[in-house]
């Protein structure tokens, strides 16, 4: 609890915004910005204020769930303490190991593919290149956590100065290239496809939940615990907004789709020419670099208390080489799937995972209700917009992204296989002897 700590080790209000929008602005606007603008048009500005809308939704049953339960732990602690360690509960902790294997993908691929942006001869149609960099995007983050875990996250402070200086840059010197008549409504596209972008990119908006990872250590959190939560999901939107309509307004649809995988480089040129171009792609580098290296130490210390809890097999207990084994394997996943798979599909498979876990968060703060001080009106339309914004992105995804539904359901089905064949049983066989 936060009132056992030391003043030097409490977390304040302007500390835990801080931790929410350096969650948010990660590799993910940098990684997901080009897609989006590729399926929504002119109306990607929309698609993000889409995007904002559930993520602000859900940041509210975030808040009443960790000022009721205050622990490290975050989404794994609200799921177990209020349904209990079941089956059911630990299939969504697993999945939401896998959410981290996704945006290792999604950001080890934005990393390859702005890095290839700033080589000489472009990234061409060299794809082994960028599959070597991308590669390159995990490997290195991987020894980082195994010589020094906190090596970046000690300086994440300037590290998020530096990412929001580059990004409120390139909106401000964007402004004189944009155009209005590439945000009107004649260059929007339909409703529905305007609605799936804003759930493909979803994925952008889920850091927000690295705040509740520090509830137990945030000063005043009944007032400051829900600020943060809202202020930093606020602030992201409003910007994230901003930059969508510069990069759209400033590119036409055939420059957009030609460098969609790093469109806000190739906005910011449009201006300053190769010196913004080169400016974002190494905020991009730096962006993507440090994500990587937070979700690989999140996913290895999420794998090991899941594990802990027996929703793993006891062997994700062990830590090889002084690390988590989950560690690992978030890397081998996440590089396999960053260099196998296509940014868009990525992009899909992440924000579905996080679309479920949220949904499951929902629901834990309608059904604990009072005790947590919940409006449930307001976690019931989170969890509904959570479902609803699934099943749009899935329907959209059979079409056009097949392989990111193969991979949802393949690894969905094993968490929920393992779960139930194995540790389940396992679990009551444990109860019953003690």
């Amino acid at each position: 609890m936060a009132s056992s700590r030391s003043d030097s080790e409490q977390v304040t209000l302007v500390g835990a915004i801080a931790i929410g929008i350096g969650g948010m602005v990660g590799g993910g606007i940098f990684a997901v910005l080009g897609v989006a603008a590729e399926n929504a048009g002119g109306a990607t500005p929309i698609a993000f204020c889409v995007g904002g809308i559930v993520a602000a939704l859900t940041a509210y049953s975030y808040s009443k769930l960790s000022v009721r339960y205050p622990n490290d732990g975050g989404t794994v602690t609200f799921i177990d303490q209020v349904f209990g360690i079941d089956v059911v509960t630990g299939s969504a902790n697993v999945v939401l190991w896998v959410g981290y294997m996704a945006t290792t993908a999604l950001y080890a691929a934005a990393f390859g593919n702005y890095a290839a942006s700033l080589l000489p001869a472009g990234p061409g149609d060299n794809g082994l290149v960028v599959r070597g960099l991308v590669v390159v995007g995990v490997v290195v983050p991987w020894v980082i956590n195994l010589a020094s875990a906190r090596l970046i996250s000690r300086t994440e402070g300037a590290v998020v100065a530096i990412k929001l200086s580059i990004l409120l840059m390139a909106i401000v010197a964007g402004i004189p290239s944009t155009e209005p008549a590439r945000l009107s409504s004649g260059t929007w596209a339909s409703p529905v496809s305007v609605v799936a972008a804003g759930m493909l990119v979803f994925v952008a908006y889920e850091g927000f939940e690295l705040i509740s990872n520090a509830s137990a250590e945030i000063t005043r959190p009944q007032r400051h615990l829900p600020l943060a939560f809202g202020l930093s999901v606020g602030v992201v939107a409003v910007l994230y907004v901003a930059i969508a309509a510069v990069v759209v307004g400033s590119l036409s649809t055939d420059e957009i789709r030609r460098a969609s995988d790093y469109a806000l480089a190739e906005a910011a040129s449009a201006t300053l020419g190769q010196v913004g171009f080169v400016l974002v792609g190494l905020s991009a580098l730096l962006a993507t670099f440090s994500a990587l290296n937070a979700t690989l130490y999140g996913a290895a210390r999420l794998s090991f208390t899941i594990a802990v809890e027996g929703e793993l097999p006891s062997g994700f207990r062990r830590r090889p080489w002084h690390q988590p084994i989950g560690l690992h394997v978030t890397a081998v996943v996440g590089a396999t799937i960053a260099v196998g798979v296509r940014l868009d599909a990525i992009s899909s498979l992440a924000s579905m995972i996080f679309l479920v876990v949220f949904a499951a968060v929902n629901f834990a703060a309608v059904r604990a209700g009072r005790d947590a001080r919940v409006n449930r009106a307001i976690s019931v339309l989170g969890a509904v917009a959570c479902v609803a914004a699934f099943v749009i992105l899935s329907i959209r995804s059979v079409s056009d992204e097949p392989a990111a539904i193969v991979l949802f359901v393949g690894l969905g089905g094993a968490a929920l296989v393992v779960e139930h064949r194995v540790l389940g049983p396992r679990r009551e066989r444990n109860a019953a002897a003690t």
